[in-house]
């Protein structure tokens, strides 16, 4: 398995607008091979800005890497944007991969 994860610091007051962006997104990504999940977390707050996370689930890193080269891809992203034109963030997002080499699962999962 694979996690693929990107951190947001969101700027103070631009929470709303962020979430709303990806609550409303074409994702594509249920029509991907070798998907498996997706989440988007909120943490901590600091002084001038709070931190999201998106984090998606693949079978494998090859299936991620077909995605970040697909036509889904590219037209998700595109509209993936705020459209009041002033930037939410503070900097760029920092993408992190992992590979997973050990998972542990309650038999009776929430």
């Amino acid at each position: 398995m694979f996690i693929a994860m990107n951190r947001f610091q969101v700027k103070k007051g631009a929470e709303t607008a962020f979430e709303t962006v990806w609550a409303t997104r074409e994702s594509y990504l249920g029509s991907m091979s070798g998907f498996v999940e997706f989440h988007l977390l909120k943490g901590p707050e600091a002084e001038d800005h709070t931190l999201y996370s998106s984090h998606t689930t693949w079978v494998d890193k090859a299936a991620f890497e077909a995605w970040t080269r697909s036509e889904e891809f590219r037209r998700a992203h595109a509209r993936a944007d705020n459209r009041t034109g002033e930037s939410l963030y503070l900097g760029h997002p920092k993408f992190e991969g992992f590979e997973v080499i050990q998972s542990e699962r309650k038999a009776a999962a929430a």
